[in-house]
């Protein structure tokens, strides 16, 4: 049949998420199906310090070939396909929309979410979200098969940019396999590393205007804590930097979380709270509970097909309710466990091994069968 091409020069320090994604997924199908063969582009002047893209190679199926070809460039659109026009694949696949979009094989798309769209940043040009538009559509309409972590996600492609349902395949991400339950020298090692104290309440993301971090400083504040300290933790896009002028004793920033420290973070957190407006999937509330957090999440878009039953689920435009959620959790212990023994249970139902298998399939199903 061929190999399958994967495009892994989003494995990268820009791509934070489907970074995580790309190489997650690569490692689970090379385990999983151990007589496929999977080629993974990939360019080596593209900054990464998360992901050792080599360690990818141990795999006897997974071949590293590189490609010079930056990411958002003109030159992606022929060099590559040139690239995959010279080889035998059967299938290629890009975890982002932008990507070559004519191609001499058949290819899949992975299609995280629309929030330029459905959660837009009003800082954002009206030409950027044209633009965004415009290659997704460009996407979807030239892949013979579309990946979403969520129905959410599936149902706005369809709702905002009529793409056939019966064209879309929701397949869900899973949290790494280092996010498990820590021990308590780990937990007290990283409190000590980021000077934090023994309490506190964790929210993990990027300051973007979606993580509605606004409402979550003001929900804390509402609470009037003393003895313990809100920590916002994530990568830091100096777009937005207005929201770190609200940083003090009793809520604090830390930019740029080392990825390594993350586990004990979330396991150490007494309650972690995530009110995203928007998420095509929302990997940091998973993350959390599979360390063991109790969580407060909120019920927006693709999050409840996430957290289930397992977490407190508040609108995120309610401040009060978020306050009330994060203080009910602090204050009753008997709820805090029975919500760290079901963050345990739901992020068991995910796993890498699963979400490889189902993407295995679409790629044997759309192998060698060109675009409809």
């Amino acid at each position: 049949m061929g190999s399958f091409c994967i495009d892994g020069r989003y494995i990268q320090d820009h791509f934070p998420g489907i970074g995580r994604y790309t190489y997650n997924l690569i490692d689970a199908l090379a385990r999983v199906a151990p007589h496929e063969q999977f080629v993974v582009l990939h360019n080596p002047a593209l900054k990464n310090t998360r992901y050792a893209i080599a360690a990818l190679a141990r795999h006897p199926n997974v071949e590293l070939r590189r490609a010079d070809v930056p990411t958002f460039s003109l030159a992606e659109q022929y060099h590559l396909s040139f690239a995959l026009r010279r080889s035998a694949f059967a299938l290629f696949h890009s975890p982002y929309y932008v990507k070559p979009y004519w191609v001499p094989v058949p290819s899949v798309v992975t299609l995280f979410d629309l929030i330029p769209l459905r959660a837009p940043d009003r800082s954002l040009a009206r030409r950027a979200r044209f633009l965004f538009r415009l290659a997704v559509s460009l996407a979807a309409r030239t892949s013979a098969r579309i990946i979403t972590p969520s129905a959410a996600t599936k149902e706005d492609l369809s709702s905002v940019l009529g793409v056939p349902r019966d064209k879309t395949q929701v397949i869900p991400l899973a949290a790494d396999a280092r996010f498990a339950p820590q021990t308590e020298s780990e937990k007290a090692r990283v409190r000590e590393h980021y000077d934090l104290p023994r309490e506190y309440v964790l929210s993990v993301g990027i300051n973007k205007p979606h993580k509605n971090i606004p409402a979550l400083l003001d929900a804390w504040q509402s609470l009037g804590e003393t003895q313990r300290t809100l920590v916002i933790a994530g990568a830091w896009d100096a777009r937005y930097a207005s929201v770190a002028s609200r940083q003090s004793s009793a809520a604090r920033f830390i930019p740029n979380v080392d990825d390594r420290d993350l586990p004990a973070l979330y396991a150490g957190a007494a309650v972690f709270v995530f009110p995203s407006l928007y998420e095509g999937f929302g990997l940091p509330p998973l993350e959390a509970m599979a360390c063991g957090a109790p969580v407060v999440c909120s019920n927006a878009a693709s999050l409840p097909e996430v957290v289930g039953d397992a977490a407190l689920l508040v609108s995120p435009r309610d401040v009060s309710a978020i306050a009330d959620a994060i203080q009910r959790v602090l204050t009753d212990a008997a709820l805090r466990e029975e919500l760290r023994a079901k963050s345990l249970a739901r992020a068991a139902q995910f796993s890498w091994e699963r979400t490889a298998r189902e993407t295995l399939n679409v790629y044997k199903q759309f192998a060698n069968v060109p675009v409809s």
